[in-house]
């Protein structure tokens, strides 16, 4: 592995893990503030809010500025945001906190994704995505083990160390990566002009490119992630008395396992099997799993399923997010904006309705996240069936199918 690939998995890392290092503490903050469930999914998903509104401009500006000035303003912000954290003492503060938040993943991420886009070919691209991937699912799943072990020596160190390590990251950066597009392609890119700008034109341009379903697919696998993650912990405190630890251990285990095979096996699925097929199995375990999960309380048996879960999920991201890069071709910056726009709207809308499901009843978050999961399979169905017809051509290891 060189060093700028290793520097981008970390920076993915870090930007993910403090979506994540609130998620087991937050019940507490929320009981000593009088709030319901509600404001549990709502924190989570407040961070996906302005990553949806910033991700379009982290891919835009880094196609104009370059990949490395993006990703260093990016862990700045990401640093800014836990320091707030770490000192609020008002829900409005924690809110302001996670949005600040969102506004740097949703800068860092399209630059960062970019970035290996701009490094590969396209035969190991996957290999590329597949490693970048794994620390983003790393950082995101891991984020609620890490917290709840460091909330041991008191509620807020997590946030003081997460920002530590995003100013660490942010020098490191600085110093060691070197910028992958040249003077020549940044200038051509500010002096393309564009009709129209903002969100509202980026997205529906996005509903005309070919790779929009899989734009989609980003969306629906990360509802299912979040979605389980935001209230997986509050559940089985709740229902089964779990502590923090035991939801750390759970949750560590099981990112652990996932983002190991992701680094290990995702190339060899890609280059092995059809890329739509890994996808659709992937979308379909996963779902099985989340059902699963319903069935017992019993320790180990949640540990399994929680493995199995973060397995099929980690293997969908790099999958997924391979394909958008071949199929996008010269516009890497605009696709990986658009992916993590995506991605941010399933972080927004997880959250908020499982949070508004479990008032209702604990088991709703996960039955409909499912059902999400295995509307997947179908979209991704018809998409495939309908570009053969019309003998479109998939990017894929293998070649056209």
């Amino acid at each position: 592995m060189n060093m700028p690939l290793f520097i981008l998995m970390v920076n993915m890392f870090l930007a993910l893990l403090g979506v994540g290092l609130a998620i087991p503490i937050l019940p507490k903050f929320i009981l000593e503030l009088g709030a319901s469930g509600k404001d549990q999914g709502y924190l989570v998903a407040a961070t996906g809010l302005t990553q949806f509104l910033f991700s379009p401009l982290g891919g835009k500006l880094s196609d104009k500025y370059g990949r490395k000035i993006i990703t260093i303003a990016g862990l700045g912000i990401i640093m800014l945001s836990q320091l707030m954290f770490s000192v609020a003492s008002d829900l409005w503060l924690l809110y302001l906190s996670r949005l600040i938040g969102g506004i740097g993943i949703g800068i860092l991420v399209p630059a960062n994704m970019a970035y290996v886009a701009d490094v590969t070919t396209i035969e190991n691209r996957g290999k590329g995505m597949g490693l970048l991937g794994a620390a983003i699912s790393l950082g995101f799943v891991i984020g609620p083990g890490i917290g709840g072990f460091l909330a041991e020596y008191g509620l807020r160190v997590p946030f003081y160390a997460s920002a530590i390590a995003a100013g660490i990251a942010m020098i490191v950066s600085f110093l060691f990566l070197p910028e992958s597009l040249s003077k020549e392609q940044q200038l051509a890119f500010r002096n393309t002009k564009s009709e129209k700008d903002g969100m509202i034109h980026e997205i529906k341009r996005s509903f005309k490119v070919p790779y929009f379903v899989l734009l989609l697919l980003v969306f629906t696998m990360t509802f299912g992630l979040a979605n389980f993650e935001a209230i997986y912990g509050l559940y089985v405190s709740e229902k089964y008395q779990y502590t923090p630890k035991d939801i750390s251990i759970i949750l560590t285990v099981g990112a652990l396992v996932g983002v190991i095979i992701q680094a290990v096996l995702v190339d060899w699925l890609l280059r092995r099997f059809d890329e739509i097929k890994v996808i659709n199995a992937c979308f379909l375990l996963s779902a099985v799993s989340m059902i699963l999960v319903l069935f017992s309380g019993n320790f180990i048996y949640m540990l399994l399923m929680n493995i199995l879960f973060f397995l099929f999920t980690s293997i969908l991201r790099p999958a997924i997010n391979t394909m958008l890069s071949k199929m996008a071709e010269n516009e890497q910056g605009f696709a990986a904006g658009m992916n993590n726009a995506y991605s941010s709207l399933g972080n927004i809308i997880g959250p908020s309705l499982a949070g508004i499901f479990y008032d209702v009843s604990y088991n709703i978050p996960f039955v409909f996240g499912a059902f999400i999961l295995i509307g997947s399979i179908f979209m991704c169905a018809a998409w495939n069936l309908r570009a053969r017809r019309k003998n479109e051509f998939f990017p894929s290891f293998n070649g056209p199918k």
